[in-house]
């Protein structure tokens, strides 16, 4: 920009000395050549300069300042989200699925099965969801893929930190919870039955609660929600507002502060990273320890 300031000036002053033909034509084309590259290469070093302070001012956050979808077509979205997928098909489908058997009391193995038959609906009608409600340019392909910035990082490094921390601190506040509210059972009786029942809904169970949910509720509150809101807010602001979606989602009173805190760990560490492997594996690590701790209870 500096070089297309100064050359402006040169090239007028040139014309205006010479008004004839022949000899002066010939001798303005040096100038005009030299204008041409000049401003060229003073566009590029500009946009370079931008580019590299746009990387500065990230920070901590990878995540791009631009989102297939905008803020109010996030929070829309995210209502017929969990309004007529998310509450319907997690704690009503069972009693259909009942309904639909004529059996009034499903067996574990059948919940399990069901379970996993229906997260995996909830997550391809998710994804044409999602579709459907970005920019009409937005590749969505392109959801799964590293961010330029995140590209530079570690996802593996942030996704054992990401577990080793949300570990610890998922069991300093279970300590402070037993203490100001009395003890509570950790493990779900439901899970637990499910979980003992037979090989079947064991791998049925591990596979929708391993594999299944973590890619959903990440696609959902991480790569969805959370990179839409960071772009007219911080970044921190973000992992607070849709962490808080993310624990009143699930509907459990009892559960919504570790919800929250296990939001905000994932959604650090998708800021981080810049794409949803690493929250993926956090989210698929810690499910895997519940189940663990819960089968061999």
């Amino acid at each position: 920009m500096i070089v297309l300031i100064q050359e402006l000036p040169q090239l007028h002053s040139t014309s205006a000395k010479r008004e004839g033909f022949g000899y002066s034509s010939l001798r303005s084309i040096p100038h005009q050549w030299n204008f041409k590259f000049n401003s060229k290469a003073s566009w590029k070093c500009f946009c370079n300069k931008n580019e590299t302070v746009h990387e500065a001012s990230q920070g901590f956050s990878a995540l791009p300042r631009d989102a297939p979808w905008d803020n109010a077509t996030a929070w829309s979205t995210m209502a017929l989200y969990i309004f007529s997928l998310h509450i319907p098909l997690s704690f009503g489908s069972l009693s259909f699925v009942s309904q639909l058997m004529r059996i009034p009391v499903l067996d574990p193995q059948t919940k399990a099965l069901s379970r996993l038959g229906i997260q995996t609906v909830e997550f391809i009608v998710t994804l044409l969801l999602l579709k459907v409600t970005a920019k009409p340019n937005y590749r969505f392909r392109n959801f799964f893929r590293d961010h330029n910035l995140g590209g530079k990082r570690n996802w593996l490094f942030a996704s054992a930190f990401g577990f080793g921390f949300l570990v610890s601190l998922v069991f300093l506040t279970s300590i402070l919870a037993e203490t100001v509210l009395g003890p509570k059972a950790v493990n779900s009786p439901v899970l637990k039955e499910i979980l003992d029942s037979s090989n079947i809904s064991r791998a049925a169970c591990f596979i929708a609660y391993c594999a299944v949910t973590p890619f959903l509720e990440e696609t959902v509150y991480r790569g969805f929600l959370l990179a839409s809101i960071s772009t007219e807010m911080q970044w921190q602001q973000a992992v607070l507002v849709s962490s808080g979606v993310f624990s009143a989602a699930h509907l459990s009173g009892e559960n919504s502060l570790q919800l929250f805190i296990i939001g905000c760990v994932l959604g650090c560490s998708y800021c981080w990273t810049g794409n949803l492997r690493s929250s993926i594996l956090i989210h698929s690590l810690y499910n895997a320890m519940t189940l663990l701790l819960t089968y061999l209870s």
